[in-house]
């Protein structure tokens, strides 16, 4: 999904981001994360965004396991800030909401805040080549890739046409297997923090492999 602003550098981000842990759930750079909101926290957390730079931070809880309305567990140390680029009211009291990957950032502290919500100083400037086009892998890696996201599809019982795999731009059927995958949230993790496209393909590939032997094994009738 287009952005009406670009980032060109971590210069272009706010030094201070909200922060959304949310178990199991990591944003990539440019990879599109759908949200459905209904925590007030939460509500008040893209009411504010909305107001200002349509920012926000996604980052898992270091446990791997959500947090009540009120506790500060432990939080992961890279996330992923991403722009509101798309809102819609439920006509409940929730919203529906995608946001577009920009840049990982690394915790440098929590601000001291009396919002309903936590706050962060971030770090961007670890992550330069999060700004920078990358966005194919040779040909090989992506072949074995989408042999790998059809049959753990087929295995999960997922209607997926082979030729939507297929079609996909590199780095879009990278980000899309890697952050809706049923890999745990360690996992998806190291997937977050690989240092590059290249990397991030190769790792994905070995988990999709292990995920696709976990499900055969879990289909596979008794004898």
């Amino acid at each position: 999904m287009a952005m009406n602003k670009t980032y060109s550098g971590p210069s272009d981000l706010p030094e201070t981001i909200p922060l959304f842990p949310l178990a199991g759930a990591v944003l990539l750079p440019g990879g599109q994360l759908p949200l459905n909101i209904f925590e007030p926290r939460y509500l008040a957390m893209f009411d504010d965004a909305m107001r200002g730079e349509r920012i926000i931070g996604m980052i898992q809880p270091m446990e791997g396991a959500d947090a009540p309305s009120g506790a500060r567990p432990p939080l992961r140390a890279i996330g992923a800030a991403g722009r509101i680029t798309q809102l819609s009211e439920t006509g409940d009291g929730r919203y529906f909401v995608i946001l577009s990957g920009i840049s990982r950032f690394r915790i440098v502290s929590e601000v001291d805040t009396d919002k309903p919500y936590r706050e962060a100083w971030v770090d961007f400037g670890a992550f330069p080549e999060d700004f920078v086009s990358d966005n194919s892998v040779p040909a090989k890696q992506r072949a074995a890739l989408n042999e790998v996201a059809f049959d753990l599809a087929q295995a999960l019982r997922l209607e997926i046409a082979r030729n939507d795999v297929e079609s996909m731009p590199d780095a879009d059927m990278i980000s899309v297997f890697a952050m809706i995958g049923p890999f745990d949230h360690a996992e998806k993790q190291a997937l977050l923090e690989a240092p590059g496209l290249l990397a991030r393909a190769d790792l994905l590939l070995a988990l999709g492999e292990v995920a696709l032997s976990r499900a055969l094994k879990a289909t596979k009738p008794l004898q």
